[in-house]
């Protein structure tokens, strides 16, 4: 995904509050080799931008005064009611070293499991992204997850994700969290009707 900003030289509040009304919001580049550069960008294109899953969780290409480099999304400030971007930050990243980022997961196969189908339970989704690291270029959008063999009381945990080559999920000292978990619909279900269902499943 390509990001389109310019090189900035004002500096401080009043030089942002300028440039906001402008229809700019100001915006800062660092890490790597390079000194943090200063940039701006159309507030309405970022606005939209920030919409997208991609623009959260991939490498993006930023273009600079005719430059361009490989960068991730890092931070970003909204003002408290309006639908302003105040600030954005970006981090510059090496082809060769690895990269820590959060990527969404995406859900598919609930409604045909056995777990809702036939238990009619509740799929619970503890965990709707991972935190990976891994070279830029392996970077996944998203993981998919699929659902459609999911039973009634199992649960999903991140050793059962498949995870693109070369890619690995950070749990920061956690034992292999849940990511999905089934719970029985309200009221319960009998041991008659979980032993119909497990019948209709095989």
């Amino acid at each position: 995904m390509k990001v389109v900003a310019f090189e900035r030289s004002l500096q401080g509040t009043g030089a942002s509050r300028r440039l906001r009304r402008a229809g700019k919001t100001p915006g800062i580049i660092y890490g790597g080799e390079q000194a943090p550069q200063m940039i701006e960008l159309d507030h309405n294109a970022l606005f939209h931008a920030l919409k997208k899953e991609q623009f959260h969780s991939s490498v993006l290409e930023m273009e600079v005064a005719g430059k361009t480099s490989q960068v991730l999304l890092r931070d970003y400030q909204m003002h408290p009611y309006k639908q302003l971007v105040l600030h954005i930050d970006f981090q510059r990243v090496d082809a060769g070293h690895k990269i820590s980022m959060k990527v969404p997961l995406h859900f598919v196969g609930a409604e045909n499991s056995p777990a809702v189908k036939l238990s009619h339970g509740l799929v619970n989704h503890v965990m709707n992204e991972v935190e990976v690291s891994c070279l830029p270029a392996d970077l996944p959008e998203f993981i998919e997850v699929d659902l459609s063999g999911l039973t009634l009381h199992q649960s999903v945990h991140v050793n059962d994700l498949k995870l693109p080559k070369g890619v690995s999920v950070l749990t920061h000292g956690v034992d292999n969290p849940a990511v999905v978990t089934v719970s029985p619909p309200p009221g319960g279900v009998g041991e008659e009707g979980a032993a119909a269902a497990e019948g209709e499943s095989k």
